[in-house]
């Protein structure tokens, strides 16, 4: 009960850090979850710290902390947030949670969002030409825009995954695939390397079974962390 008032006082803290940020527009997703999930967990772990610390006040240590990392939580909540809708709207496109987005021929270009990451998904059929590593024109000029916009955000650390079709060998196809990762990779390598791995046809979007399905496929993802921590194999 001791905890209650600062953890009350945290969690409506929170809550405004979570509503603090508005930006206008079509392509904008407005529901920030990472900021306000961000915000309440750092809250209660603040509060948690600040009240455990050994002296005297606290309830107001439990308090401060818990206001201090409402705010350290939200703002890394926060950054994966603006970062999406601001790469998003530089794309021409939206911010899609829709996991049925992904099985749509026509969307060149997919941005969506978790807790933990921005991903940016790369249809094949505008990036490279048949068994090519090489970027295509419109391709790179879309791969640089994302660049230009993480010189504003230093502290993200991208991950890139390649993706192929089934025919072939898996070999052929995981060294393929690795090519193109590191293609896409180097042109992002504005503040430090990403990581890059060639996952072959593993994790098909959809079954192997027709040219639709195979487009669907083959395709490049690009990962946005807060969080090294949080990082995980996108071939699984």
């Amino acid at each position: 009960m001791k905890l209650f008032k600062p953890m009350l006082a945290a969690t409506v803290a929170a809550f405004m850090l979570g509503g603090c940020y508005n930006q206008p527009g079509l392509v904008e997703d407005g529901s920030y979850n990472r900021t306000k999930t961000g915000a309440l967990t750092g809250a209660i772990a603040g509060a948690l710290i600040g009240y455990n610390t050994k002296g005297k006040h606290k309830n107001r240590r439990a308090a401060i902390g818990a206001l201090a990392g409402a705010a350290l939580g939200g703002g890394a909540g926060y950054l994966l947030d603006r970062q999406a809708n601001e790469i998003a709207r530089a794309l021409g496109t939206g911010v899609d949670n829709d996991p049925l987005a992904a099985l749509d021929p026509n969307r060149n270009i997919i941005v969506s969002k978790t807790d933990s990451y921005v991903k940016l998904m790369f249809r094949d059929k505008m990036m490279f030409a048949t068994g090519s590593s090489k970027l295509q024109s419109r391709a790179k000029a879309k791969v640089n825009t994302v660049a230009r916009l993480l010189r504003n955000y230093p502290q993200t650390i991208v991950g890139v995954a390649g993706f192929t079709d089934n025919r072939g060998s898996y070999a052929y196809n995981q060294g393929l695939s690795q090519r193109r990762a590191a293609t896409v990779g180097n042109l992002l390598a504005v503040n430090g390397r990403p990581y890059t791995k060639g996952c072959s046809y593993s994790k098909a979007i959809a079954p192997n079974d027709s040219a639709r399905n195979r487009a669907l496929n083959r395709r490049v993802e690009v990962y946005l962390y807060q969080d090294r921590n949080l990082m995980s194999d996108p071939c699984n």
